[in-house]
């Protein structure tokens, strides 16, 4: 994704319409144990005044899907990335026929709204959006769901706005911001997203989402779950998710293009997009043992990289005390 004009991406108020999103209701006597089974958070913690962030994993413990769980009666409500929103719900079809009279579907009409600052947030549901301190507190709004999730990098506050059917529209003294907006708060607060191109490329911690209530290692059997839980109980994460900044360069780089040390691939881009003239922000998965070297981009050799603090503290890429 590219920025043509040089205005900065940085601001403290405002929503954005989460168009890459799409929601989807599993309901039935089945769905907590179905979700239980295939997803990377323990079902049980999800409840009407906490969501969740959760993978679906391959068998090899490999993330098709990122996603957040949202209580919602005695259903459950889940996102995908639209793009990749058909074959991910056609593959968890698979295992859902186990579960007779329960069922997963799209809401085409329901849409998620990404929200900037504690005032956006009070604006569309009152102050009782003060209540929501912490990441993962959810506030029932109407019909409407009102989940405070990770700050940015500057420690501005962002939320998640869960709209069904008829819904009130957005107060007017809100400003809209356009999805890059959003996405760059994204990449700000250390919070990846999947995309054709990673899709299947990486085991949950290696995306930091045991540091983004992501990933219970407590919780029964569930696809993927042997490699995920030897990876974390026996030590074996060799690299995970950092946030760059980068600049003197016209473009972001790609998903998936290779970090160098030297002429050696230590890593790639996961998410990147251009923050202003000339430089932007990414996330990559770099080895824990080459975070520190001098990096460059394969194929941007002039674009000049820095490595940035993530809002949050990820122990695996503190260096070992052995």
């Amino acid at each position: 994704m590219s920025r043509q004009d040089s205005q900065p991406l940085a601001i403290s108020n405002g929503y954005a319409l989460l168009s890459d999103r799409v929601m989807a209701r599993i309901s039935g006597p089945g769905a907590d144990k179905f979700v239980q089974g295939q997803f990377t958070q323990h079902v049980d913690e999800v409840t009407h005044n906490q969501s969740l962030r959760a993978a679906a994993c391959t068998h090899k413990g490999r993330a098709y899907c990122l996603t957040r769980l949202v209580r919602d009666g005695d259903d459950l409500l889940m996102d995908f990335d639209a793009a990749q929103a058909e074959a991910s719900i056609a593959h968890l079809k698979k295992y859902l026929m186990l579960f007779r009279g329960t069922t997963m579907e799209t809401l085409p009409d329901n849409r998620i709204i990404g929200l900037l600052g504690e005032a956006s947030a009070i604006s569309v549901a009152g102050e009782g959006a003060r209540s929501l301190t912490e990441p993962g507190q959810a506030l029932k709004a109407g019909d409407s769901h009102l989940i405070r999730i990770e700050n940015t990098a500057d420690n501005i506050a962002r939320y998640e706005w869960w709209q069904s059917t008829g819904e009130l529209p957005v107060p007017d003294d809100i400003a809209e911001l356009p999805l890059e907006q959003w996405l760059a708060s994204s990449i700000s607060a250390g919070v990846p997203w999947l995309t054709e191109a990673s899709r299947e490329a990486y085991v949950p911690q290696m995306l930091n989402l045991q540091h983004l209530q992501g990933v219970h290692f407590k919780k029964g059997c569930y696809t993927g779950q042997e490699v995920i839980a030897r990876m974390h109980f026996l030590g074996q994460l060799k690299k995970s998710l950092y946030r760059l900044s980068f600049n003197n360069t016209q473009q972001a780089p790609a998903v998936g293009t290779k970090l160098l040390a030297g002429d050696k691939a230590v890593g790639e881009v996961v998410n990147a997009l251009m923050t202003g003239e000339q430089e932007g922000e990414m996330l990559a998965v770099i080895r824990h043992d080459a975070s520190t070297k001098r990096l460059s981009l394969d194929g941007l050799a002039e674009a000049r990289i820095k490595l940035e603090q993530l809002p949050y503290a990820v122990p695996e890429q503190q260096p070992s005390d052995t």
